[in-house]
């Protein structure tokens, strides 16, 4: 089916499949166009980074759980917020996730774009002020939600704490202390439910474009890192 297998190619990288075996695999056209225009479901909208499988495995929803993440030398265990927050309050919600870290942070722009295994590349900025970071992420507010090679994390080492919006467009907290922030995705209307799943446990595609990556590129320029 040489349109899908051009159209995934040239705007989307796959995620992975169910047995390898791609829901995607014996689409029609008209099927494939219908299944990428909805952006809806049910109270849940997806940004346009993102699809999830044809045959819908995991239902996008709003809900965040708990999780941990282990460092493999060390052997620690830390808490983790993952959560999943509709498009029209995401942006909102990440910004409110990053007032705890303080007035002065560090920034790690991750990036696929022109990457084709999956892998990504990341690009560090030291000691930014809160003020001025936000300022920026505001001007590139389409880019973050909308493009799925390009994923954003912010961080006080001196906390530790760390929030995380994925290429996914999931949003993620990292740290021992995690009241506040589920205080927070409370606010923005985040409940917890540790029996939610997530658009990244099933097949998924995400989408970019070259116009995304010189927005990417402008970005990097706006941040001083140098790409």
């Amino acid at each position: 089916m040489g349109f899908l297998k051009k159209f995934l190619k040239s705007n989307y990288r796959d995620g992975e499949a169910r047995h390898g075996i791609s829901s995607f695999r014996d689409l029609s056209e008209t099927q494939l166009e219908e299944h990428m225009s909805v952006a809806r479901y049910g109270d849940f909208t997806l940004t346009d980074a993102i699809r999830p499988s044809y045959d819908l495995v995991v239902m996008p929803q709003n809900g965040y759980r708990h999780e941990s993440w282990v460092d493999q030398e060390s052997g620690a265990r830390i808490p983790v917020l993952m959560s999943a927050v509709t498009r029209e309050r995401l942006f909102d919600t990440f910004l409110s996730l990053l007032d705890p870290l303080g007035d002065s942070v560090d920034v790690v722009l991750e990036t696929s774009h022109d990457k084709e295994n999956g892998s990504h590349t990341d690009l560090y900025r030291e000691q930014i002020d809160m003020a001025v970071l936000q300022s920026i992420l505001h001007d590139f507010e389409d880019l973050l939600l909308d493009d799925g090679c390009c994923g954003i994390a912010v961080l006080n080492p001196r906390k530790p704490m760390e929030v995380h919006l994925d290429e996914h467009k999931l949003l993620f907290v990292y740290g021992h202390d995690n009241s506040e922030y589920e205080w927070a995705l409370s606010e923005n209307g985040v409940e917890c439910d540790e029996g939610i799943r997530f658009i990244t446990e099933a097949e998924h595609v995400h989408s970019s474009s070259d116009e995304f990556q010189r927005r990417f590129d402008q970005l990097c320029y706006h941040l001083g890192i140098d790409d």
